[in-house]
Formats: structure tokens, C-alpha cells, sequence
């Protein structure tokens, strides 16, 4: 597969570290996203910190990144390449050309930082003349402790060879070239000896990593229509906020009077309350409570006002109010989860957005939720304590 050089440049200012960030990574989370030949991009490194803006101009890639991002963590969750990747055609470097054997694809990788260390993971995919993996890489301390290749393009298999430290040094076995190794390491590896154990320990680390994730995209139009009650957990387009914050405001009083302080200083007018009513055909609506004895139905708030509540909800909550799927074998404890948002200012006016990222600082600070959010202009948010800034360069 031809992959053309590379003229595009990234940049990343971080505004002072938290001292929870200072000590570290305890649970696994990506520290980094790196994307060699993808799309518009060549050799691009893209930063992560707890809450992380990727800024650039329209064409710049952001949202190309967001993708990336998101089609790892859907192999990393046990997805088919075709299910990552659906426009796959799409991920092909600009004016890469077809080899000899007219293939063309797309090389992606990211780093996974936790108790292992930084754990690393490259990936080559084949998206001409069909979809398939052809190479994938992990390592840790500089050691590889998975490797897979195509050796022959006739079988829908790839050769994997895997780090086991015991008589045999290795372990070489056919691989699906339509999954991700790394994700099916824990199925294959026994964890009988140090070298195996340490596979596995890096493997699941970087899995926990790539499935901690909830791509989110508020829509105002839909949270203002009512909504059928008992859907459980926060979509992605947040359509049915009125009914998780019926479930939210009863379950954890602490965090809905937080949602409650964030409306306060993001929504105009006053604000004692944030619930939703039934309306008796079974559907809720969300409204504001004023304090007067009147209230504000959704249906009457603004797109920035929506999205603002919709956001910070996200942030003070969790897995088990989104609609993710978190690794059940690993403790509540250890996770991390990795909230992804296109356009974080979007509506937004100057206060709302300034009162998101340090709600989005703080929750990152302690360390259970993170944000990986594209912004036009990030001039705003560059001095913002714990905020890392990505600046892509067309």
C-alpha cells in the first residue's frame, strides 16, 4: 500500500497540571492518538490529557480524529473492521496510490497509559480492494509482545505471534484479519508464565482503555419533544434526557444538585430545580424549576441552554447512566470513561462554554471522566487549569 509523506503538523499547549494529573495514570486510559496515514492526515500525533480540545479550522481533520478515535474503540470493544471502519474508503490517505496488487489502506495506532506503563498499539488496514487487517502491532518498555501480519492474502487470517517468555519464546497462531488481536489476546493466552502474564496485563490494558468510551452529540430538536419513560441510559444524541434525569434526580440526590448548580450558571434566569414531569400518557418532559412557582418546559429553552444541560449531565454522571458498555470484569474503581463530542461549543455562548470546560476540568481532575472535544477556536480555553489544547494545521 502507497502512503504518501506527510505535511500536516500538530501542536498541543497544556495549561498547568492538576496534582492528581502530576501522580499519574491509575486507571488505563489513551494518552494518545496517533494517526500515521489516515484521511487528510500524515504523522499526526494527537495528545490526550484529562480534558483535551482538538482545535483547528474547518477542514483540519478535527472531526477526522474524533472518528479514528472512536472506530478503535469499537474494535477494542470486540466490533468487525467493517463495523469500525463503514466508510472505510473514506480513512484512505488523500492521493495514496494502489500498490501491484492494487491495495490501498490506512495506518492508525494510540497509546494506553495505566498500571502497565505506556502500552502501544498499531494497526494497518487494508481498505482496497477489501477490508482486512494486514498488520497489527503491541508493545510495552520497548518489547513487542503481540505481532500479526498477512502472509497469505488468499486466507481470511492474519499470523500472530505473541510473547511468552517460557521454554517458547513465542507463540505463533492464526489471528481473524477482521478483529483486533489485542482484544482476543485474554481468549488465547493462558497466563501461565511471566511472559504471558505480561501480555495479558498490557492487552487488557489497552482494551479497558479503548472500550471506555461515549461519543456524545446533543441534539436540541429532540430533547424537546417528550419522551416514553423507563429507555434506562442516556443516548448519544441525548434525545431522551428527560427521562434519565427523571431516574438521576432520584437515585443520587449529591450529583443532581450538582447538574442543578451548573444549570444555575449556565441557563438564563433563575433556577432552583432541573426534572422532568410525566404528562399521564406515559412520556416526561424535562423543565426548569424557577423558583416562583413557575416553570420552564425544554420546549421553550434555547439550543445552547439544551446542549449545556445535556453536557453537563454527561460529565457528572457515568456508565451506569450512559448508554456504554463498560468492561464488567474491571472494578468501577479502575475505570475511566472517555467522553467524545464534536463541536464542544456548538450553541454555546462565551459563559456557557467556559462554565462546561472547568465543570469538565473538575470531573477529569478526579480522575473518572475524561473529554476529547473539537473546537474552531480554542483561544478561550487555552489558560483553563487542566485543559490541554491540540491545535491541528491544515
Amino acid at each position: 500500500m502507497a502512503v504518501p509523506s506527510s505535511s500536516v503538523q500538530v501542536g498541543a499547549q497544556r495549561a498547568p497540571l492538576t496534582a492528581a494529573q502530576q501522580a499519574g495514570p491509575v486507571r488505563p486510559c489513551l494518552s494518545e492518538l496517533r494517526l500515521a496515514a489516515f484521511a487528510g492526515h500524515r504523522r499526526v500525533s494527537v495528545p490526550f490529557g484529562a480534558c483535551t480540545l482538538i482545535a483547528g479550522p474547518s477542514g483540519s481533520g478535527k472531526s477526522t480524529a474524533l472518528r479514528a478515535y472512536e472506530a478503535l474503540a469499537r474494535l477494542g470493544g470486540g466490533a468487525r473492521l467493517v463495523e469500525a471502519f463503514a466508510d472505510a474508503g473514506a480513512c484512505v490517505p488523500d492521493g495514496a496510490r494502489p500498490d501491484a496488487q492494487r491495495r490501498r489502506g490506512f495506518r492508525i495506532g494510540c497509546t494506553a497509559d495505566g498500571p502497565e506503563g505506556p502500552v502501544r498499539l498499531e494497526l494497518a488496514v487494508q481498505a482496497e480492494p477489501e477490508l482486512r487487517i494486514v498488520g497489527e502491532r503491541l508493545t510495552a518498555d520497548g518489547v513487542t509482545l503481540l505481532e500479526t501480519a498477512l502472509r497469505d492474502p488468499g486466507r481470511r487470517a492474519v499470523q500472530a505471534a505473541w510473547h511468552t517468555g517460557g521454554s517458547a519464546p513465542v507463540t505463533r497462531a492464526p489471528l481473524p484479519d477482521d478483529r483486533l488481536g489485542t482484544a482476543l489476546l485474554p481468549l488465547r493466552v493462558a497466563g501461565k508464565t511471566d511472559g504471558q502474564r505480561r501480555v495479558l496485563a498490557a492487552a487488557e490494558q489497552m482494551v479497558v482503555a479503548l472500550r471506555s468510551v461515549f461519543a456524545c452529540d446533543p441534539r436540541p430538536d429532540w430533547m424537546r419533544v417528550p419522551v416514553p419513560t423507563g429507555s434506562g441510559r442516556l443516548l448519544g444524541g441525548c434525545d431522551n434526557l428527560a427521562d434519565v434525569l427523571w431516574r438521576t434526580r432520584h437515585e443520587c440526590a449529591r450529583r443532581h444538585q450538582q447538574l442543578v448548580a451548573a444549570a444555575r450558571a449556565g441557563c438564563l434566569g433563575p433556577v432552583t430545580d432541573v426534572l422532568a414531569e410525566h404528562l399521564g400518557d406515559g412520556t416526561v418532559t424535562g423543565v426548569l424549576d424557577r423558583g416562583d412557582g413557575s416553570r420552564t418546559d425544554f420546549g421553550r429553552l434555547g439550543d445552547g441552554e439544551l446542549r449545556y444541560l445535556a453536557l453537563a449531565l454527561v460529565l457528572l454522571t457515568g456508565p451506569g447512566v450512559l448508554e456504554v458498555d463498560p468492561p464488567g470484569e474491571v472494578p468501577p474503581a479502575m475505570r475511566t470513561l472517555t467522553v467524545l463530542t464534536d463541536g464542544l461549543e456548538r450553541c454555546l455562548d462565551p459563559h456557557q462554554r467556559a462554565e462546561l470546560l472547568h465543570l469538565a476540568a473538575r470531573m477529569g481532575d478526579r480522575g473518572h471522566i475524561r473529554l476529547v472535544a473539537t473546537v474552531s477556536d480554542a483561544a478561550w480555553a487555552c489558560r483553563t487549569p487542566g485543559v490541554t489544547v491540540v491545535h491541528l494545521n491544515p
